[in-house]
C-alpha cells in the first residue's frame, strides 16, 4: 500500500485518523468502529462495504499480546507515510 495515499486517507464519514491493519488488509476507523477493506492495493472507502468491529477489536484490544505491549500489525495510516510506527512482520 502506497505510504502516500494512507497518509492523505481519512475516515469518510467522520473524517478522523485511519489504522492501517496490514494482516487483515484493512484501513480501520476506531471511533466509527469500521473496518475499510482494501483490494488490490485499492482502498474501499464505502460505508456500504466496510466491515463493522467488535467491542473488543473497537476499543483496540486484541488477543496475543501481554498488556502493555504493542501488537504490532497496525499502525496509524500518517504515521506509516512518515516513516515512523512501522509495523513488525
Amino acid at each position: 500500500m502506497d505510504k502516500e495515499l494512507l497518509a492523505m486517507l481519512v475516515c469518510p464519514l467522520c473524517q478522523g485518523k485511519l489504522k492501517y491493519d496490514r494482516e487483515r488488509g484493512e484501513l480501520k476507523c476506531h471511533y466509527d468502529g469500521l473496518a475499510y477493506p482494501i483490494r488490490d492495493d485499492i482502498p474501499v472507502m464505502l460505508e456500504e462495504e466496510a466491515r463493522l468491529m467488535d467491542a473488543d477489536e473497537k476499543l483496540g484490544k486484541a488477543a496475543g499480546p501481554e498488556p502493555g505491549k504493542t501488537s504490532g500489525p497496525e499502525t496509524d495510516s500518517r504515521d506509516m507515510a512518515n516513516g515512523k510506527g512501522k509495523p513488525s512482520a
